[in-house]
């Protein structure tokens, strides 16, 4: 099993729903709460990682550092999401 960790961040909305973004991928989710977001970004991070592992194009699966990331979206919440590749 093979760990991938990606940097995301969780922006809150006007009508108090979370977009979980993770830049280094364009991967995209929306949650009702911050939890719920997070939940469906890692699921969509497990799904991504799988299909590129299938695929043969483990190259394209490095992160930016945190703190980039971080540093560049210092007004939103920055959190790293795991996923777990069989």
């Amino acid at each position: 099993m093979q760990q991938y960790v990606f940097p995301a961040i969780f922006i809150k909305e006007e009508d108090n729903s979370y977009t979980a973004f993770i830049p280094d991928l364009n991967l995209t989710s929306e949650g009702e709460t911050i939890e719920e977001a997070y939940l469906y970004i890692q699921d969509y991070l497990s799904i991504y990682c799988s299909y590129v592992n299938k695929m043969n194009e483990e190259e394209s699966l490095i992160p930016t550092k945190f703190e980039k990331i971080a540093e560049n979206f210092n007004s939103k919440i920055v959190m790293l999401v795991d996923a777990f590749v069989k």
